[in-house]
């Protein structure tokens, strides 16, 4: 029994000795757990005294959720028409109630006048087109975004069967501030108005050629500028209003003055349907842009030839 006695008191003992480390860790494990809560209450503490940061402009664009997307390019302001077609200014308009003179003087009794020029105040000149073997289709685009007022001539055995593109140039021009589209006396070869007397086929155009344009014949340029009394007297039984002529005609790159050596308001210009083969590689636009500057240069703009004959 003394045994026994002796080995309970032993075991006891050590008992006590694995209780007391044990309890001894209580303690420290409860100071850490306070030291990380007042260590997190005092962070809480510091954040919500720092100034709230408005966000950056570029982190209010961003979508809340993925990447930023990339901003789309801009498009490209397309240049005004005046730009466009080579000029360095818009064309000014004419003015909207044309300095209109009298009627011009009869060439003669029962003759119809010949103008080469309408005497005007107004700063204008007139643009005639001719023939028309060129049938360039940005021509159209050119009169229709410049509103440009032009008188066209087409010959008859020239533009055959191409009626149709001279109708939309016409169609064209209407949007703007359209003249008009008249015959030009044929056949086309250097004439001698004094060895016979024209006849109505001479100066008017065919009936294919009328209908398509829908314009009857008024003012009508002779061939060449070459007339003569008995050319004027088969206008006159034709009911041509007036023989129109030129102070100026265009050249490939400049004008060619038959009076003075610049242009006057109210001078008739010569240019025609020409393209690359007969303008050493230009083309009709650009020809047409050149003359425009010529006339800009010199003060001047571009009016409606019906308006002021």
């Amino acid at each position: 029994m003394p045994a026994l006695s002796s080995a309970l008191s032993a075991l006891s003992a050590l008992a006590t000795v694995a209780v007391l480390p044990l309890a001894g860790c209580a303690p420290e494990r409860t100071e850490h757990a306070d030291a990380a809560a007042r260590a997190d209450r005092a962070d809480r503490a510091t954040r919500a005294e720092e100034p709230r940061r408005e966000p950056a402009a570029e982190d209010r664009r961003r979508p809340a959720y993925g990447p930023a997307s990339p901003s789309a390019p801009a498009q490209p302001t397309p240049p005004p028409p005046y730009r466009r077609w080579g000029l360095p200014k818009p064309l000014a308009p004419a003015p909207g109630t044309p300095d209109r003179p009298p009627a011009p003087r009869a060439a003669g009794p029962g003759l119809p006048p010949v103008v080469d020029r309408v005497p005007t105040r107004d700063r204008v000149v007139f643009l005639t087109y001719d023939d028309g073997a060129e049938k360039d289709p940005r021509f159209i685009d050119m009169v229709r975004e410049l509103r440009l007022p032009v008188s066209m001539f087409p010959t008859d055995s020239v533009v055959g069967p191409g009626y149709g593109h001279f109708a939309r140039l016409l169609r064209a021009a209407a949007r703007g501030r359209c003249d008009r589209a008249e015959p030009h006396s044929r056949p086309h070869h250097p004439a001698r108005p004094a060895v016979r007397r024209p006849a109505c086929r001479d100066l008017r155009p065919a009936e294919q050629a009328q209908a398509a344009l829908r314009r009857p014949a008024d003012p009508v340029p002779p061939l060449y500028g070459v007339y003569d009394a008995t050319t004027l007297r088969a206008a006159a039984d034709c009911g041509i209003s007036a023989v129109v002529l030129w102070r100026a005609s265009m050249q490939i790159n400049d004008l060619r003055y038959a009076v003075g050596d610049h242009l006057r308001p109210g001078d008739i210009v010569l240019a025609q349907f020409r393209g690359p083969d007969q303008l050493k590689g230009a083309t009709l636009t650009q020809m047409t842009t050149r003359l425009l500057r010529r006339i800009q240069d010199q003060g001047l703009t571009v009016g409606r030839l019906e308006d002021y004959l």
